[in-house]
């Protein structure tokens, strides 16, 4: 029973985690326990959380690598190697510095190419608010190039039936075209990339913030009660002008995009 569960057991089975080699996933493993252990108390299943005090077993360091142009360039070029749709994935991240679930997701319902818009509904957002990602020119490119198979709502996808996933098997074959002495990268390093990008290029923070969908507390208090402006036009802006940075580091020619390896 729910109700026979201590806060030794909690322990016990975080350290079970850490001592299996993955100490990040057991920091992971107790803030799920202890939200549905709270949601016991909400609900008045539990009279106190056997999760209450039980400290993250992993103290983890913010991430802080971000590409610099020349293995942009190259990271760009790779993804054209390895093709679609892992390829063309990574392309997209590059473009438009959303989170990778959420462009490994994407679906043909969400992009509205005349309106060079992709709109994200609120449930499959992880800041859990509607999202709307405006097309730049090389990202409509890279779009364009994209396969459609009948019957799938996915962009993204090896068979139809499901989007595209096993990252870390299609990022090792990534990697494999880039030089050995590149240092280590992941994927998420290049939202990161993004948004170094768009400072590099004199974007406001807000607007980056708007673009990633992300909130850091730049607008706060009553501001970010009652700002409710999208700045739809400003991170169009925003991605345009990082798509034309890209487009010059491939190619020398804004907003060219490199054919993927198996398409015409």
């Amino acid at each position: 029973m729910i109700d026979g569960i201590n806060r030794r057991d909690v322990i016990d089975m975080v350290d079970r985690v850490v001592d299996g080699g993955s100490p990040v996933a057991a920091n992971r493993t107790l803030t799920v326990t202890k939200t549905f252990f709270n949601w016991c108390v909400a609900r008045d299943i539990l009279t106190a959380s056997p999760a209450h005090g039980v400290k993250p077993p992993t103290v983890e360091k913010s991430r802080d690598r971000v590409l610099d142009d020349i293995e942009l360039k190259r990271v760009w070029e790779a993804a054209g190697q390895v093709g679609y749709p892992f390829g063309t994935m990574t392309r997209l991240l590059i473009a438009t510095g959303q989170r990778r679930d959420e462009v490994a997701k994407m679906r043909w319902e969400e992009i509205d190419l005349g309106r060079r818009l992709w709109a994200l509904p609120r449930e499959r957002v992880k800041a859990d608010r509607p999202h709307e990602v405006p097309l730049s020119t090389i990202t409509l490119e890279v779009l364009n190039t994209v396969p459609r198979l009948s019957g799938s709502p996915y962009v993204l996808t090896t068979n139809g039936a499901a989007p595209l996933n096993s990252f870390d098997k299609n990022k090792k074959k990534l990697d494999q075209f880039l030089p050995t002495d590149m240092p280590g990268w992941r994927l998420h390093d290049l939202r990161r990339t993004c948004a170094s990008g768009l400072a590099r290029l004199g974007i406001p923070v807000h607007v980056t913030e708007a673009v990633l969908n992300h909130r850091s507390g730049t607008i706060s208090g009553v501001a970010a009660v009652y700002n409710r402006y999208d700045y739809q036009a400003e991170k169009a802006q925003a991605l345009e002008a990082w798509g034309r940075h890209v487009g010059s580091l491939i190619s020398g020619k804004p907003g060219k995009v490199l054919r993927l390896r198996g398409q015409r």
